[in-house]
């Protein structure tokens, strides 16, 4: 895919995202009960029902409209502290001025480069620190890579979403520093963070949604 990308574009890779969290909805629970409460995979199925909706058929044709649109209902899900982050980088997308008519994927990387910005304006989490950042920054640094050396759209989702895969299992050996994990300290280690898990699905999910509908996608 080399052309514009539109609102259905970005709906086709929402649906791949929910997708994605759907089938492993449980596995995200089950992770979470290392050092939480057990009830990420709920929360981002939650989460991921608010972003269909914002993108579903009968709303806004406007590719900006639907972003802030989907930020706003995702911060008024009940899903912690990943459901606000991600509301936070939902809305911040429709910051970017390529979301008026992106051309490219240079254009997506930007548009995916201003949600990351707001995510930074919220929270001091760095790679490292054993969050969904572990999984965010490098799928977006690959999204912006890629787009620089003239790939296309789908092949551009497909590099961030193995970059987001490798982040979120780096996690494994990491020690938590940020919310409720971070009093269990050494106990984390050995445990992949959900927030960066979820993350890594999400962008999976991008690519092959976009990609499936193309006839491009093949394993991330």
């Amino acid at each position: 895919m080399n052309g514009g990308i539109t609102k259905d574009d970005f709906a086709r890779m929402i649906g791949g995202a929910a997708a994605s969290i759907r089938a492993q909805h449980a596995l995200l629970s089950e992770l979470d009960c290392a050092a939480g409460d057990g009830d990420h995979g709920g929360a981002m199925l939650r989460t991921v029902e608010r972003l269909e909706k914002a993108f579903a058929p009968g709303g806004p044709e406007d590719l900006k409209t639907c972003l802030q649109e989907a930020g706003w209902s995702v911060l008024g899900a009940d899903g912690g502290a990943s459901s606000s982050l991600l509301g936070i980088f939902f809305g911040g997308m429709a910051d970017a001025p390529a979301c008026g008519a992106p051309a490219g994927a240079s254009d997506l990387a930007a548009i995916f480069e201003a949600g990351l910005a707001a995510v930074r304006r919220q929270t001091k989490a760095q790679p490292g620190d054993k969050t969904m950042m572990d999984a965010l920054v490098p799928a977006i640094a690959a999204l912006r890579a890629a787009a620089d050396a003239g790939k296309s759209v789908t092949e551009a989702l497909h590099d961030a979403a193995g970059a987001a895969h490798s982040g979120a299992e780096a996690t494994r050996n990491l020690t938590a520093r940020y919310g409720r994990a971070k009093f269990l300290g050494e106990q984390t280690r050995g445990h992949l963070d959900p927030g960066a898990a979820s993350t890594g699905l999400m962008f999976e999910g991008f690519y092959r949604g976009l990609g499936e509908s193309k006839g491009e996608s093949g394993n991330a």
